[in-house]
């Protein structure tokens, strides 16, 4: 049997003495583009914090490819092969598109930015001299994404790529989401609130609900049932 990408067992997580994440069980196979999903405050983005060691976890196990995630610096993800955008992007606004991408360099062994970034990313190869500040919200979330994928990572972990960012930008990003996943077999978690972006770009869904996973499964499983027990407003 084929070790997944990410594999998370028995993980439990804790905010002081607030219970956050409760005996989270999940995998995302290799190869695959999986979508967490839940209402908001349900431990999504805690979830993605502490598999990439930004929060501690009290309990359990994040694997990587077989390696264990957990009590490792947070430096070692990207070296491994994981490449990780935030919520809220985390440009330097002050520093041009391409000094961006270069301090992504600086986490890996990577010496120049790879043509592929700037050939999914055109925008930027138009736009490499001009400071990150000075681009719209949507052009920033394509650096952030194009920042970690100048490691050529292995695994990519997005925290709401689209979030307040205008529909065409959305398409352009679930477009470049779709080419890395199905053309160059890039495995893909992202935590997403927009249902017709999820369906149309993930081919597997995670649901928490108040830090438990209560569902998972193939997308087409994704039935309006779930939608409304625990996704809908």
């Amino acid at each position: 049997m084929t070790e997944p990408a990410l594999r998370i067992l028995g993980l439990n997580q804790y905010y002081g003495e607030s219970h956050t994440l409760w005996d989270i069980d999940l995998e995302v196979p290799r190869g695959a583009c999986v979508c967490l999903m839940g209402r908001n405050g349900m431990g999504k983005t805690t979830l993605l914090k502490t598999v990439m060691g930004l929060l501690p976890a009290r309990s359990g196990s994040v694997r990587f490819e077989g390696v264990e995630l957990l009590g490792r610096p947070v430096e070692h993800r990207p070296r491994l092969g994981i490449g990780y955008v935030p919520q809220g992007r985390d440009i330097f606004p002050l520093l041009t598109v391409e000094e961006n991408l270069r301090v992504g360099l600086a986490a890996g062994r990577g010496r120049r930015v790879p043509d592929r970034v700037y050939e999914l990313f055109p925008v930027l190869a138009r736009m490499r001299r001009r400071r990150g500040g000075d681009l719209s919200g949507g052009q920033q979330q394509q650096l952030a994404i194009a920042r970690a994928l100048v490691l050529e990572p292995r695994l990519l972990i997005l925290d709401e790529p689209t979030e307040g960012i205008q529909p065409n930008i959305v398409r352009e990003i679930g477009a470049v989401i779709r080419r890395l996943n199905r053309e160059l077999g890039l495995t893909v978690l992202l935590v997403e609130q927009k249902l017709p972006f999820a369906r149309r770009n993930a081919d597997r869904f995670v649901i928490l609900d108040k830090g438990r996973v209560v569902a998972d499964g193939p997308m087409p499983e994704l039935d309006d049932a779930l939608v409304r027990d625990h996704l809908s407003v």
